[in-house]
């Protein structure tokens, strides 16, 4: 078992920034990898960023590359999301969650093993 916790999320004016974290316990955290999903009330669950466990490989959804960045500390169990030059379409829950490389590279919701609880974030026009 997994559990992970998300924090960081809060109110920014569009241009602004955010780093998200996420803390994980429970089982060996190294050996997976760990995406950022987020979701805005009635519409689906749409993957943001993605990591490998090696900390090297990282791939990203369009609308996100090169204003956020992931990135992984194995030994403090966290994960990030830099997210920088925030629009207001930005404006979701941000979930973390644990699954394998290929799962992540899919952006597969349904195939991801373990969820956070989600942290809000807001970016005001």
């Amino acid at each position: 078992q997994v559990q992970l916790v998300e924090s960081g999320g809060g109110l920014v004016q569009a241009g602004g920034s955010l780093r998200l974290s996420c803390a994980a316990s429970g089982r060996i955290f190294s050996n997976y990898a760990m995406g950022w999903f987020r979701q805005v009330p009635g519409k689906e669950r749409e993957f943001v960023a993605g990591i490998h466990w090696n900390a090297v490989s990282t791939y990203y959804a369009d609308s996100v590359k090169g204003r956020f960045t992931i990135s992984r500390d194995n030994g403090k169990n966290t994960v990030y999301l830099q997210m920088n030059s925030l629009k207001p379409e930005d404006t979701a829950v941000y979930y973390c969650a644990v699954g394998s490389w290929t799962t992540v590279l899919s952006g597969r919701i349904s195939g991801m093993n373990y969820w956070g609880k989600g942290t809000l974030v807001t970016v005001s026009s």
